[in-house]
């Protein structure tokens, strides 16, 4: 497979859907790497924040106003990218095979491992999220989703349902991407049923649809993020300011929608035009990001509980918790994969 680096001119530097599968996008590559690092340090503190230290309680709450809609819009440039977006009717059997290969199998067999190890080590160490009984952790994985024990693999799920709306909703429209981008603008104000992730798919439908437009506009969109990534870095930190300054204030859609936005063009350009764009760490991250995404969070949650056993979160002890924590839920993610999964073919395959 051919790679495309960051530093490559820009009249090279955008795939046309049809040879994206022989083209890859490091600068894609390593914004996954970006966006999983942050997903990570999210996923620290799950229901409880360390006493004493709100700098973090700070930290997190700004990061999901952006980190899961920048990386809806990975999804959504990708899949536009690629041409799935615009699969025709004849193609949808196919496609539909295989995003279930690629993602609502994934979700269904680490969700029911994630619920069956917490039921587990409920028994010996501290679990975040515990569920109550098996047919109660299983109705939430499915309906109830809010209060679901797995709701860390919810963007697999969401994801899924994405890539298999996108193409109907462009044949029903003729193949014209403005009724789909207004379709999911006008999904995302309304009031939908906290069920089956049905919330979580209409409240990102618009930044996976944002992240179509880029891949459509192609070499307009990498001239205006390699130009303008700082000054979006910028309203970035403003907005994330004015959101912990008013938090009570804004409404929820809003926040997600001008940080998730703001977000796009500054943390790909970061990744393209700074420091970051020939970061080989990025790069590895990036390339595991599904397996990360899928074990961090038992991982992060195994060094918690055993740490609890012998010392609080609270107060400076948290700066022993964090670090260990960020190398478990990255780390442990990726040996996993190298040195397990890669000897059981069918699980490897579905990691990849």
């Amino acid at each position: 497979m051919t790679s495309i680096d960051a530093a490559t001119p820009l009249a090279a530097a955008t795939a046309k859907p049809a040879s994206y599968g022989k083209v890859r996008r490091l600068d894609l590559d390593r914004a996954k790497g970006l966006g999983i690092l942050l997903v990570v340090l999210g996923h620290l503190a799950a229901k409880s924040s360390p006493q004493g230290n709100d700098w973090f309680a700070y930290l997190q709450t700004a990061l999901y106003q952006f980190h899961m809609p920048f990386f809806m819009y990975l999804s959504g440039y990708v899949c536009y990218l690629s041409g799935a977006a615009r699969a025709a009717p004849t193609a949808w059997p196919g496609l539909l095979k295989r995003r279930t290969a690629r993602l609502l199998v994934p979700f269904v067999i680490f969700g029911l491992a994630l619920i069956a190890g917490k039921l587990a080590a409920a028994r010996f160490i501290h679990v975040d999220n515990t569920p109550v009984s098996l047919p109660q952790a299983l109705f939430g994985m499915i309906w109830d989703t809010d209060n679901s024990p797995a709701i860390s693999v919810w963007y697999i799920f969401v994801v899924f349902v994405l890539t298999i709306l996108t193409p109907a909703v462009f044949w029903i429209t003729r193949g014209r991407f403005v009724p789909l981008l207004l379709l999911a603008a006008v999904v995302y104000v309304l009031p939908v049923a906290h069920v089956m992730y049905l919330d979580r798919v209409a409240r990102f439908f618009i930044f996976f649809s944002l992240g179509g437009a880029a891949a459509i506009m192609g070499n307009r969109w990498l001239e205006y993020v390699d130009r303008f990534y700082l000054a979006a870095l910028a309203v970035l930190a403003v907005f994330l300011a004015v959101v912990l300054l008013e938090f009570d204030a804004i409404s929820d859609r809003t926040r997600l929608f001008m940080c998730g936005v703001a977000s796009m063009p500054a943390l790909h350009g970061l990744v393209r035009r700074s420091g970051l764009s020939h970061s080989g760490a990025l790069l590895t991250l990036g390339a595991m990001s599904f397996v990360i995404y899928l074990l961090n969070t038992p991982f992060i949650g195994l060094v918690k509980g055993i740490l609890l056993k012998f010392m609080s979160w609270d107060g400076l002890n948290f700066l022993v918790f964090l670090p260990l924590m960020m190398v478990a839920g990255t780390l442990g993610p990726m040996l996993v994969k190298r040195y397990v999964f890669s000897r059981v073919p069918a699980l490897d395959r579905i990691t990849d």
